[in-house]
């Protein structure tokens, strides 16, 4: 499979991974963004979302980028800001 190698691509993978994240994973983004342990709640999905990211995304462009992890903030965190929290 050939590997993504633009930054746009990279950048909407990156983005449509975490918007799966939140989708599927709605009750523990909730718990997390209210009980301030989104990181380790979701450790595993975004440990998996983060590898499939580097498998698709060319060697190149991840060392000069941090697409995933502005989609963290972009996607996850945005988008969990609906819940009530302390912090967020």
């Amino acid at each position: 499979m050939k590997q993504i190698s633009t930054p746009e691509e990279a950048r909407r993978l990156a983005r449509t991974i975490l918007s799966d994240i939140v989708l599927y994973n709605a009750a523990k983004v909730k718990e997390g963004i209210e009980k301030d342990s989104l990181f380790e709640v979701l450790s595993d999905e975004l440990a998996e979302g983060r590898k499939y990211y580097d498998n698709m995304v060319a060697p190149a462009l991840r060392g000069d980028t941090n697409f995933f992890n502005e989609a963290v903030i972009d996607v996850l965190l945005k988008q969990g800001g609906k819940h009530k929290s302390d912090i967020w």
